[in-house]
């Protein structure tokens, strides 16, 4: 069996497979960090659903980091789970 480590060694030694990954890295982070921000609050996707008047898929959908979500629903999901939003441009 291969590691994680391993695996995402022998993947992103593939040019194509590694600017893929850059270009997303960002997404999933803020992704990642909704879902744990969620999670802190103590709320599920419905009850998050709840208070930013949609469902449980749409909420599902905004954590499953397949697209990037709008500035406006991640300043919403922020506000509902007791967060703000801090955006910064740091150097490459």
């Amino acid at each position: 069996m291969i590691s994680f480590a391993a695996l995402k060694a022998k993947m992103l030694a593939n040019p194509e497979v590694a600017a893929e990954y850059n270009r997303l890295g960002p997404v999933y982070e803020l992704v990642g960090a909704m879902v744990e921000a969620r999670q802190s609050a103590g709320l599920t996707q419905r009850d998050l659903a709840a208070k930013l008047g949609t469902t449980q898929s749409a909420i599902a959908r905004l954590e499953n980091a397949h697209h990037m979500p709008s500035l406006e629903m991640v300043t919403r999901y922020a506000t509902a789970v007791g967060r703000r939003l801090d955006m910064r441009l740091v150097e490459a």
